[in-house]
């Protein structure tokens, strides 16, 4: 078997320790398992990521990567939904885009989401990782806020910064929140009718 490159190598690890931060929270991310779990030569990940804060910006950054990707191609596979970043012609689209990618993150994408919420915590409390954090939150509020101003808000900014931090209560909420085991399963009608609801609120004039 050829050996990937780098580049290719440090992505591998990075996923396979976003792996094991979903399985296991961070006491399952070490520079072994990640060896293991990835099926590399021991001393593989320590090579690359020298330190465990080092390993766990890898996850953070990979983490922002993939999620900015979803945002950017759209919604959930097989969904006729336009990418949320679009510029959305009303808000029916742009509350499909959203339902759709919330449907995503709460089905394949619920690992990742479980794996972020514990490197957010982390990335909080370890200065050495706090610009990593800023700058992928500062990435999904760019987002957010371009839909905003597509959508006629007159302070997107704001707007955005409603509408990432009702996401995140969202997904929260339904991924690990004390009621998440017994919601029924994600429901990509019922998602579209929150999604709506969402932003009709984020959009209108502030009181």
């Amino acid at each position: 078997m050829s050996t990937p490159p780098p580049a290719d190598r440090r992505t591998l690890i990075a996923d396979t320790a976003i792996g094991l931060v979903a399985a296991a929270g961070l006491r399952g991310l070490t520079h072994r398992a990640v060896d293991a779990a990835a099926g590399l030569p021991a001393g593989s990940t320590s090579y690359y990521f020298r330190t465990r804060t080092a390993l766990i910006a890898a996850c953070y950054q990979r983490l922002a990567e993939l999620d900015l990707a979803d945002v950017d191609d759209g919604a959930a596979p097989g969904s006729a939904a336009p990418p949320a970043t679009a510029v959305a012609p009303d808000r029916d689209a742009a509350a499909a885009a959203l339902a759709a990618l919330l449907y995503r993150w709460l089905t394949a994408g619920r690992e990742r989401q479980l794996a972020r919420f514990e490197l957010s915590l982390e990335a909080a409390r370890n200065p050495e990782l706090q610009d990593d954090l800023h700058r992928a939150g500062a990435g999904a509020r760019a987002r957010a806020a371009g839909v905003a101003a597509a959508l006629g808000s007159d302070r997107p900014d704001e707007a955005a910064e409603l509408l990432v931090a009702w996401t995140e209560g969202l997904l929260y909420d339904r991924l690990a929140g004390a009621l998440a085991r017994s919601r029924p399963a994600p429901d990509l009608a019922e998602l579209t009718g929150v999604a709506r609801r969402m932003l009709a609120a984020v959009l209108a004039d502030p009181a």
